[in-house]
């Protein structure tokens, strides 16, 4: 009875685990919501106001991520892909306006991010 409880413990706490590791499958709405974000950064010009741009793509990541995590637990690997993106954004809007210079490193960053991000999500089967 004892190596049955042992058992049961063992792989149940496994479980945990093995659920961070399944793969989530493609979904139209968030390779859209992705492609969005990603427009909305190639349309941030640094001679506007920065922030309402900015903000406008940390909208796009926030409902990517409500989404997502309306969907279930097997979302964890895309919701991870777009954190740095999130990050991102989260710093430049606390910020506020920076410099031109800042602008286009940031933007610049952004891009990058939502290219790898994009290619994750938009690559799932």
């Amino acid at each position: 009875m004892r190596r049955l409880i042992v058992i049961l413990a063992v792989v149940l706490s496994g479980c945990a685990t093995v659920k961070s590791w399944v793969p989530s499958f493609w979904d139209d709405n968030q390779s859209n919501y992705i492609v969005q974000a990603r427009l909305d950064v190639e349309r941030i010009n640094c001679a506007g106001d920065q922030v309402t741009q900015v903000q406008a793509v940390a909208d796009d990541l926030r409902l990517f991520q409500l989404y997502s995590e309306s969907k279930g637990f097997a979302q964890a690997d895309v919701l991870r892909v777009v954190e740095p993106m999130q990050a991102t954004t989260s710093e430049w809007v606390k910020r506020g306006k920076g410099s031109s210079m800042y602008c286009q490193l940031k933007k610049q960053l952004l891009t990058q991010q939502g290219e790898r991000a994009a290619q994750v999500i938009l690559g799932r089967w």
